[in-house]
């Protein structure tokens, strides 16, 4: 899957979400974070495997940590977006 695919689908999913939440990618990874406080939200890491990303998110350490302690939950972009919109852990320190 193309960077620019998996960016355009995100910014899409933003808007559809009323346009609190922004993107960028570094070093080939996106993040997610809420435009109003600039909070960070969620980590996408493509597996190089179809669209499927690796989620990550904010955590109390302030740092990216996995959201499983099985070593991550992966699965395809538009199911992972639905996952972040819909678990609070995501949202804890927007």
């Amino acid at each position: 899957m193309q960077h620019d695919d998996i960016a355009a689908r995100i910014e899409a999913c933003g808007d559809a979400d009323g346009g609190r939440v922004g993107s960028y990618r570094d070093k080939g990874v996106y993040h997610l974070y809420l435009l109003e406080t600039e909070a960070p939200i969620a980590r996408l890491k493509p597996t190089g495997t179809g669209d499927e990303v690796r989620l990550g998110y904010w955590s109390h350490r302030r740092k990216w940590e996995d959201a499983d302690d099985m070593g991550g939950v992966v699965m395809p972009l538009d199911d992972a977006l639905e996952f972040i919109a819909n678990e609070g852990i995501f949202w804890t320190w927007t």
